[in-house]
């Protein structure tokens, strides 16, 4: 499976740990980047991760990065056909899988970096459940995807 990856600058650190961690698992990943800690603008990184992830036609899953997680989770939202939420414990982790079908995920590397086994957990948590295919779950995403998809 294919994981894209991307952050700023807060959540660089926090991107480089499951980046080795995803590699070790022998997931394929690519980096959108940022490569450092320095100061920077998360839509340039977010945005683009997040096109080739609805691009991808479902073949890439993606996984984002910032001080909260938050502002990544809004942008990566903003790219048609994504479905990115934040998480911050098993919990929301599996259920955003299971009722959402997210495609992307928001992590905050000012939240949970201190604790690297709990942010291991969530990303493996995650890449680990799939959709539940419940009826009532794919009728509210059809929604959102008429929604998104009005003319």
């Amino acid at each position: 499976m294919k994981v894209f990856l991307a952050s700023d600058h807060a959540g660089f650190k926090l991107k480089e740990f499951v980046k080795k961690l995803l590699e070790e698992k022998g997931f394929e990943v690519r980096d959108f980047g940022t490569n450092s800690e320095q100061s920077c603008d998360y839509p340039d990184f977010i945005i683009p991760c997040s096109e080739a992830v609805a691009e991808s036609n479902g073949q890439a899953l993606g996984i984002v990065f910032g001080g909260s997680g938050i502002g990544e989770e809004i942008a990566a939202n903003k790219v048609k056909g994504i479905r990115c939420a934040f998480a911050y414990d098993l919990f929301t982790a599996k259920v955003t899988r299971e009722h959402n079908d997210s495609n992307m995920l928001a992590l905050g590397g000012r939240t949970i970096t201190a604790d690297e086994n709990l942010a291991k957990e969530i990303v493996l948590a995650w890449l680990s459940t799939p959709f539940s295919g419940d009826e009532r779950h794919k009728r509210r995403i059809q929604k959102i995807s008429d929604y998104e998809n009005r003319v």
